[in-house]
């Protein structure tokens, strides 16, 4: 149920519910299209029937124009959605055993369980190949593993793939499956020796075809992000979290997290590149404000975890930084208190010992920040490679037998 359930539509403790009323209901539409059927599935592989190429087709698109109308309203955050990662060999191989045993048997693993529970006899057997199969394959999975495991992608989306944007590639596709609709009708009707009457009486779906592909223009000439979203924060209270000290962090803090290497603490830093280049925190990624609400930066500040903490020289460039990205309606950002300059102060000249023996917050900031500086300044903020293993050799003295020599 992502993203309702993370944006706090629907209660978590309700995910299972929802599933199964969804599953029931995937079920049913599938049973209902003809999908208990394995002649008809296998009908694709024959020519004489494409309902299967046509169902899945229009979910395809249904769900793609959907989700990028809801996404450019900021009603669904595409970034809460789940991408399938890929590897390569096994989406080869799994593609072509699924493929053999669909053409085989007639069904795929999710048609196989609509038809078993409308009593299918062919479709029970098939079920019960697919478990052994799961069985077998887990079994091995250690030798199996390498091939599994091959050549990952990551979680790529084919349009970034082929260098096109999202709105071209979801017209391009709606292209393609108007085509392919009219494609296999008359492929159908041709193997099939369908009357000319029969085809005569046909309802037209040219309306909806024409209707579907304004839409696909409307959304060619839309941004990919909207000037403001369901998210983005009231001036008012922008202006009430820019007056409190909230968003600061310290340098004890930041200077702890780079100590320590805290994967959850982001450095930005929001300076030109030549500056970045020159000298950054350890660890510290370069982008600029201006970048802030482009579309190459949109999932990193969407992902909530950890903190990200913009910093500059001092506090001004961070602090707009900071604006924008809080405007838009981002999470867990903050300031670097004093910025670089301020940071550099605190640890490089700051007191040795402490003003007030007797102050123990004062003396364990003194003890951290000077501990700090040794480190700052030694290189051990920055995380050292481990050197080369040397091999032990042991040098044995060995004595002639006897002592006096002999033959």
């Amino acid at each position: 149920m992502a993203p309702f359930i993370p944006e706090g539509v629907i209660n978590p403790d309700l995910n299972y519910f929802f599933a199964l009323v969804l599953g029931i209901g995937f079920g049913y539409v599938l049973e209902q299209a003809g999908f208990s059927s394995s002649r008809k599935l296998a009908g694709v592989f024959y020519g004489y029937d494409f309902v299967v190429l046509r169902v899945f087709f229009t979910a395809g698109i249904t769900a793609m124009v959907g989700l990028s109308f809801l996404s450019f309203m900021g009603w669904i955050d595409m970034s809460l959605v789940h991408i399938n990662p890929l590897y390569v060999w096994s989406a080869i191989l799994g593609g072509a055993i699924m493929g053999v045993g669909f053409i085989l048997g007639g069904y795929c693993p999710g048609t196989s369980i609509v038809a078993a529970t409308v009593g299918k006899i062919d479709a029970m057997l098939f079920l019960l190949g697919a478990v052994i199969g799961i069985f077998i394959f887990a079994h091995n999975f250690n030798a199996w593993e390498p091939l599994f495991m091959g050549s990952f992608q990551g979680n790529p989306f084919i349009y970034e793939t082929l260098g096109i944007s999202r709105a071209w590639f979801a017209f391009i596709l709606v292209f393609v499956a108007i085509i392919a609709f009219t494609a296999t009708q008359m492929i159908e009707d041709r193997v099939n020796d369908t009357p000319p009457e029969v085809i005569s009486q046909r309802p037209t779906y040219a309306f909806a075809g024409a209707l579907l592909m304004v839409a696909m223009v409307a959304l060619l000439f839309l941004p990919e992000q909207r000037k403001s979203s369901a998210r983005e924060v009231a001036p008012a209270q922008l202006l009430a979290m820019l007056q409190s000290t909230d968003r600061f962090v310290d340098v004890e803090e930041a200077a702890y997290k780079i100590m320590n290497q805290d994967r959850d603490f982001i450095l930005i830093d929001v300076r030109d590149p030549s500056d970045f280049e020159r000298f950054a925190l350890p660890g510290a990624v370069n982008i600029t404000p201006d970048e802030i609400l482009g579309r190459r930066y949109r999932d990193f500040f969407n992902n909530n975890n950890g903190k990200k903490v913009f910093y500059s020289f001092g506090e001004s460039s961070a602090d707009v930084a900071w604006t924008v990205a809080k405007r838009a309606g981002f999470e867990s950002i903050y300031v670097l208190k004093g910025g670089l300059n301020g940071m550099f102060d605190a640890i490089f000249n700051g007191p040795d010992k402490p003003t007030d023996p007797l102050d123990l917050d004062e003396g364990f900031s003194v003890r951290f920040l000077t501990r700090a500086r040794q480190l700052f300044m030694e290189g051990e903020a920055l995380p050292k490679e481990a050197p080369a293993p040397v091999p032990i050799r042991t040098i044995i003295e060995l004595e002639t037998p006897g002592g006096r020599g002999g033959c």
